[in-house]
């Protein structure tokens, strides 16, 4: 196959179910996904949401820890323009520290959330007008133990020390998220389910490699395998990008027209929204993982990450299992069986 397979839940609340049947089913696909052979599971954070029930990604990646075993567990990401990144560079050696080798900091720009909730988590906080680059330096110096002798807060240490250290990552969804995390040398994550253009993909990637010729290029897509084509694509259905588009220049991707205009409102400046089809990568088995093995040529993906939009808890357990580096290795042939035997979870 030639890159690793990993998976990104953002722990959706299905009509019908409560929060906690959410986050029971993100406990339930982590154990699936370790025994599947998934490399890493990551989970988000989303704000102010009755749509996600993700919203502390360091709480639940210790619980996550705690039920399984050996897969890598992770952020995708931490928001870190809301928090310190000396309190981020504690959390995450703990975690490291509980579970050495496991433990990955994935790190985003976006807000993760309407304006009201980014004021509400830095409601009463002091801005000192550190910019987002400097805050990521930072915190991977603090990571790395590395502040030089001639920084403001020499000598100060994120304590404890684990035995591993937390593996760092940059979300991003643009070349100049590409080369940000180049220039600091962290592998980068491009976020092809926000941002299908591939021209913005192509970009990002050839500065990555250009400046960090062997670092580590992942890409998220969404994806959704069913045992026909057919049913993929009518699982997939007529999904839709929805992006606000500030008159400050600044554009945010939504899950609806009516989060889209509740962002805008709640900016008070001038907006407009765009809508465009969803990129989802629907079909057999074979079928997603061909079109996987043309980005990997391509753009020389080192891993992909799975996020699959789909309200249904079976239909979503399904598209994951199918999608398998077990799966993928042959170890099972008889594929076409989960639609029968498809996951069991608790209902």
């Amino acid at each position: 196959m030639g890159y690793q397979l990993s998976i990104l839940d953002r722990s959706p609340i299905s009509p019908g179910s409560t929060a906690f049947d959410s986050l029971q089913k993100t406990v339930q696909l982590a154990q699936k996904a370790e025994e599947w052979g998934y490399s890493r599971f990551w989970v988000s954070e989303h704000h102010h949401s009755e749509q996600v029930a993700g919203s502390s990604p360091e709480v639940l990646i210790s619980y996550l820890l705690a039920r399984t075993n050996s897969i890598r567990i992770g952020s995708g990401g931490v928001m870190l323009q809301h928090y310190s990144p000396y309190k981020v560079a504690e959390n995450f050696p703990v975690l490291s520290t509980l579970a050495p080798g496991r433990i990955d900091l994935g790190i985003g720009k976006a807000p993760g959330g309407l304006p009201l909730s980014t004021k509400a988590l830095q409601y009463g906080t002091v801005n000192d007008g550190t910019d987002f680059p400097e805050k990521l330096s930072f915190l991977q110096k603090l990571i790395e133990n590395s502040l030089d002798e001639h920084h403001p807060l020499a000598g100060i240490q994120a304590t404890p020390i684990p035995p591993a250290k937390p593996e760092m990552f940059l979300l991003g969804a643009s070349s100049k998220s590409a080369e940000l995390a180049a220039r600091l040398q962290i592998p980068f994550v491009f976020a092809k389910f926000i941002n299908s253009d591939e021209t913005v993909l192509a970009e990002a990637a050839r500065i990555y490699r250009n400046v960090f010729p062997n670092g580590q290029l992942i890409i998220s897509v969404a994806a959704i395998a069913a045992p026909n084509q057919q049913e993929a694509e009518q699982i997939a259905g007529e999904r839709k990008i929805v992006k606000v588009h500030l008159q400050s220049g600044r554009s945010v991707t939504v899950q609806s027209i009516e989060q889209a205009e509740a962002f805008g409102n709640q900016t008070g400046e001038p907006y407009e929204i765009t809508e465009q089809s969803a990129d989802v990568i629907a079909g057999t088995p074979g079928y997603v993982r061909k079109v996987l093995d043309q980005l990997h040529e391509t753009y020389h993906a080192n891993e992909f990450i799975l996020h699959t939009p789909v309200d249904k808890e079976i239909e979503r357990f399904r598209s994951f299992q199918l999608l398998s580096p077990l799966y993928a290795d042959g170890l099972n042939n008889n594929m076409t069986k989960t639609k029968d035997d498809a996951v069991k979870i608790n209902s």
